[in-house]
Parts: C-alpha cells; structure tokens; sequence
C-alpha cells in the first residue's frame, strides 16, 4: 500500500527553502500529488501533498525533512492522508469555482469576516485567498487617502447552498461596510475578456454633458426638472432627451468647447484604459450623450469605438436637434452586440460599464456587466457593482495585479501614475 502524506513547512522565507525539501523528496521518487506556496509578510506556508512508493522508507525519509527543517530553522509537520479521503479530495476537483472580489480603500478584518461567513454559511469551501493590490503604507491610516486602493481575491469551490440570499447578504456587508463585492464564476470566459465598453457621462467622465451645456444657455432648471419627470417614469429615455435637446436650441456651438475645457475624467479612467490597452483590449463608448464629447475622448484616451448621439449645429448654433437615431439602452445594446461581431468577439467576453438605468440593457448582455457608481436601481438589478474605488478598480474583477501594472511599466508601456 503507497502512504500519502501531506507535508507542511512554515517559517521564516528565504532563498533556497523550497529546493532543499524538494531536492529530499526527489531521492526519495515521490510523486507530487499536490502543491501549494505562499508568503506572508516574510513568513512561508509551504504544503506538498506526496505519494510515497511502497518500495520507499517513509520513516527515513520523515527523518531527513525534519533534520533539514532543523538545520533551516524552519517548522515541518506530517499529516498522514487516508485514500478514501484522498478519493473525495479527487472527485471534488469537478465542482464549480467562484472568485469573490473585495474592493475598498482599505480591506478591514470586518468585511473578510462578514465576507466569510457569508461563504461558510452557504456551503462554499475557500481554496486560496489572495492581495491583488499593492502594499500598503501605514501613513495617514486613521485617514487613508481617498485614491487608496485595497483588493482581496477569494477563491470558493461548491455551489451556494441559497444563491439569492447569499447575493443579498453580499448587498447588505457591501453598504454597511463601504465595501465592494464581486462574486463570478471561475472561468476561461473570466480571464479572457476582451473588449470593454463605457457609457460617458458620470461614467467614464464625472459630469453629465447635457446639463453642462443647460447651464451655458442658461436653461439648467428647466432640463433637471425634466430629468425629474423622466426619473419618475412619466417620460421614456427617447421624449425626455428630446425635450432637453430642444431646449439647447440657440446655443453658441463655441459653448460646446467651454464644456470640454471642464470636463474632468473620472478617477482610474486613465490608468484604466492604459492598463487595457497595453494588454491587448479593444475599447468604446456607448453614449447617450454627444458625439461631440465622445470623439474628444476617444483622442485623449486611444478609445477605439464612438457611439453617441450627434448635436445639429447650423450657422454656429444649436439647432435642438440631434441627426439621426437616439442612443438609448436597446441601442446600446445594439452597438455593444455589432462591435463584438465586427472584432470577433463573444458577447462572454465583453465588459460594459455604466450608472444609468439606459445602461442596463447592455450590461445585462456583456459577460461582465458593472454598475459603476449608480443609482441604487442600476446598482440592485447589475450583476456587479463598484462603488468605493475608482474606474481602475475593474482591473481587480479581471485579475490584474498592481504588479502586473508596475511590470508593464518596465517593459517600456505609458501608463499614468494615477493613485
């Protein structure tokens, strides 16, 4: 009969400690059932599940891993495994897994115990949990400061005992603890995304472009009140863009630059579409508002696709008019399903970010959908949602470390410094 036998070594990391318990096992012709590693603060966890031949001395091979933990002061414990244990072990490597994202400014004991329990209580067992962000200074830590950015990675194998009632246990930790919660299923799909589309307003910019130019024709009241009406569902998305546009009829076209000069882009979107471009994403945006501003964008950012609704402008003013159809939620869904075909790529790879209800459409059809600083609708009904950080933190639900960013740095890619 062949022993199995976990081997478990901790203790403070250096060069040279894993090769030297290898190098053991290796005279020995173990087989490597399993194997696992990781560093915390200095401090190594180093698990080697082994199969020891029969033809092999297990005594002798225990008393030279520990004569070898002596002499690299270091600690090792063995831990016998049964087979029928081992073929449970074998038979769970089916079960579906999950990632579970944390994102915050600061990641507290708190939310990973609310977290947790969360998992625990829905039968979801943790195989490894990982920083995607990077280390964290400890000045201004009673104040972190407000571009901090803080992401642990959770994964889970089973499948929840209470789906619904974990998503809403999620929700609740989620705003009672100025946290962010990503729960996706671990998939080729996950790490393969391959096009990313934005709405503008209040998304990719933190203004909304419409009310803006009210303001330069001095009509803001009149179109909030609209928005109200259509807020309150007594306008659809179509009327109520129409009669805000009328209201712009007039307008100086020069006002239209005034507001350009004011823009200012959302935190992360540089660092975020940088980070994109250089790993290879195509990117859009899939506007309700303007061409205008969107063309503007896509030249300051590398963006690779514009679809907005295009302002008529005659003799220098604003007709009230737009040219041609209304981008509203189904259109935005529309062009997000042309742009994967015209790339050829999978509605499963495809990210869409937005804060709107005219959003939802197209978020409810990308594989990734995030509500991004949304009304509290858009933020219940998308199947993810980031609030606490910045643009850049969609980084962390596709994997992206902070040190996958400071690798592509140093091999030559222009990314801003932002945070």
């Amino acid at each position: 009969m062949r022993d199995i036998i976990l081997i478990q070594v901790s203790g403070g990391d250096r060069p040279g400690l894993t090769a030297a318990f290898t190098r053991i096992l290796a005279q020995y012709h173990l087989n490597i059932l399993d194997i696992g590693q990781a560093v915390i603060h200095d401090t190594l966890s180093l698990g080697i599940l082994v199969e020891v031949p029969a033809t092999a001395e297990s005594s002798a091979l225990l008393k030279d891993l520990l004569f070898e933990a002596h002499k690299l002061k270091v600690s090792v414990r063995f831990l016998p495994i049964d087979h029928d244990r081992y073929d449970e072990w074998v038979a769970g490597q089916g079960k579906d897994r999950y990632i579970i994202t944390l994102l915050s400014r600061r990641i507290t004991a708190a939310q990973l115990g609310e977290v947790t329990a969360v998992v625990a209580d829905n039968a979801l067992n943790i195989d490894s949990i990982n920083r995607l962000s990077g280390r964290v200074h400890l000045e201004g830590e009673e104040r972190p400061d407000e571009d901090a950015r803080a992401c642990v990675e959770i994964s889970v194998r089973g499948r929840p005992s209470n789906p619904e009632a974990m998503r809403a246990a999620f929700l609740r930790i989620a705003n009672e603890q100025n946290l962010d919660i990503a729960f996706q299923k671990d998939s080729a799909f996950r790490r393969n995304r391959r096009l990313v589309v934005f709405d503008m307003d209040s998304t990719l910019i933190e203004s909304e472009v419409i009310d803006e130019l009210a303001r330069e024709a001095g009509v803001g009241e009149q179109v909030e009140a609209i928005t109200e009406r259509a807020m309150r569902g007594e306008l659809d998305f179509n009327d109520s863009f129409r009669e805000r546009v009328a209201l712009l009829k007039g307008l100086d076209a020069d006002a239209l630059q005034r507001v350009q000069q004011r823009i200012r882009l959302t935190e992360g979107a540089e660092r975020l579409i940088g980070t994109l471009k250089a790993l290879g994403y195509r990117t859009a945006i899939l506007s309700g508002g303007f061409t205008w501003f969107g063309n503007y964008l896509k030249a300051k950012l590398g963006i690779d696709h514009v679809h907005a609704n295009e302002l008529e402008i005659e003799n220098g003013q604003v007709t009230g008019r737009v040219v041609g159809a209304i981008v509203n939620g189904q259109r935005k869904a529309e062009l997000l399903r042309e742009i994967a075909a015209h790339e050829g790529i999978s509605l499963e790879q495809v990210i869409a970010v937005g804060d709107g209800a005219n959003d939802l459409p197209m978020l409810g059809i990308a594989g990734l959908g995030i509500a991004f600083r949304a009304k509290p609708l858009v933020k219940e009904s998308a199947e993810q949602a980031i609030s606490t950080l910045g643009l850049d933190g969609i980084l962390y639900l596709i994997g992206v470390r902070d040190r996958d960013q400071a690798e592509l740095l140093a091999a030559g890619f222009q990314l801003p410094r932002e945070g």
